[in-house]
């Protein structure tokens, strides 16, 4: 990696999460004070209501930090600045497109037909205004190129989705932000292999305007919002984006490596979502429910069933995510064929997401010591009321105070582990 790209790709990322920070306190006050709060439920597993524009936050410091890194690319000169800038134009569109879609569903509802049009035609704007699509296997079963009747519903299928994968994954703190700052820097890396700076910047961008986010998400107390559908809906996009320029004919994805299998990376890359996201449809539909029919059966609901917290269940989901794509490395750095790639890859993601539901939802209801201890071991996964993490969330929770609170609440809290 050159000097000039480093800086332009460090340069893009601090400015995003410089956009951030400045406007995330803004975003939280008038979600406070217009009442756009995700309430608590029967099914919803937070206390209390929460602010849920939390994407508005992350998608403008995408932007700004886009922005930059684009401007930064033109001073220096880059020769491809002029053919990316379609491509830019259509990614920022379809996210904000995303954008005021979430935000729609977040604050009145949508239904789910209504969400499906709006993302077929924005994925069907994507292909015929880019001219890329899913249309290669590269070498899968001896597969190639195919045509657009083949590519173009394959695209919108996985666009599709891919988006409300990542939008249900997203039920306790920091889990979908977690994942898809995994899935950026997986893919940023990948692209700064391949030359592409074009998508190394938004991959970068994005996983610095969700790192804040996912501070105040799982630390804060009073300055926590949630991503809501607006957020969870532009990083599905962005997910779908990065899909498709990986699986497209022009793709270098094979080029400095023809042992490594496409479709195994990307499904490797995303496995949590996809797997955690068939499991539940296919149980709902057995069941003679909507597949989008809301409930208790995600691998998360089945952690904090058992009593982990949220920020452990978090880890441990992204945890498994990873390794995943880690034993698809190990797959490639073997030598394994390109569809023994795939077959591996969904038999660990099978095991490790369904295998783990399973278990767990095995042992909620088990009496055997092996239960009392997952129990047990669940309660010290509890650091809400621990010094250190009280202390971090007064620091991140300070904006949303006066002087006079502030220094309130400090005495309050001094007072609190002084007595202990």
């Amino acid at each position: 990696m050159d000097l000039q790209l480093l800086a332009t790709l460090v340069a893009s990322a601090l400015s995003a999460l410089i956009a951030v920070r400045w406007v995330y306190f803004k975003v939280l006050k008038l979600a406070k004070e217009k009442n756009l709060v995700d309430n608590p439920d029967a099914r919803k597993l937070q206390k209390k209501p929460v602010p849920v524009v939390g994407g508005i936050a992350v998608f403008f410091g995408f932007v700004m930090g886009v922005l930059v890194g684009y401007t930064m690319l033109s001073v220096f000169g880059f020769n491809d600045v002029p053919f990316i800038s379609l491509r830019i134009l259509v990614v920022i569109l379809s996210m904000s497109v995303m954008l005021y879609s979430g935000a729609l569903d977040d604050i009145v509802g949508l239904s789910p037909c209504s969400r499906f049009v709006i993302e077929i035609f924005t994925i069907l704007a994507i292909v015929y205004t880019t001219g890329i699509s899913i249309n290669s296997l590269h070498g899968l079963w001896g597969i190639e190129q195919f045509s657009s009747w083949v590519s173009v519903p394959l695209t919108v299928f996985a666009g599709v989705g891919i988006i409300n994968a990542i939008n249900m994954i997203d039920g306790v703190n920091g889990l979908s932000s977690g994942l898809c700052i995994s899935c950026c820097l997986l893919f940023g890396c990948l692209f700064v292999e391949l030359g592409d700076v074009f998508n190394a910047i938004l991959a970068f961008t994005m996983t610095a305007s969700l790192l804040l986010f996912f501070v105040f998400n799982v630390f804060g107390d009073n300055s926590r919002m949630f991503i809501g559908d607006a957020g969870t809906m532009v990083m599905g996009m962005l997910m779908t984006w990065f899909v498709i320029c990986v699986m497209s004919e022009e793709s270098l994805a094979t080029a400095y490596n023809d042992n490594i299998c496409v479709v195994a990376m990307v499904v490797a890359f995303l496995s949590v979502p996809i797997a955690d996201t068939l499991r539940v449809m296919t149980v709902r539909m057995l069941k003679g429910k909507s597949p989008f029919s809301p409930d208790k059966t995600h691998l998360h609901h089945s952690f904090i069933a058992m009593g982990v917290s949220h920020s452990i269940t978090s880890l441990s989901i992204i945890l498994i995510n990873i390794t995943v794509v880690g034993f698809w490395r190990l797959s490639v750095f073997l030598g394994a064929p390109l569809h023994c790639q795939l077959y591996l890859v969904i038999i660990v993601a099978a095991i490790l997401v369904w295998g783990t539901y399973v278990f767990l939802k095995h042992e909620q209801y088990s009496t055997s010591r092996k239960a009392q201890w997952l129990r047990h071991l669940s309660i010290k996964t509890h650091f809400g009321k621990t010094e250190w993490w009280q202390r971090l969330a007064f620091f991140l929770d300070a904006p949303e105070f006066n002087v006079s609170q502030r220094r309130d609440l400090k005495e309050k809290l001094e007072r609190k582990f002084m007595n202990r």
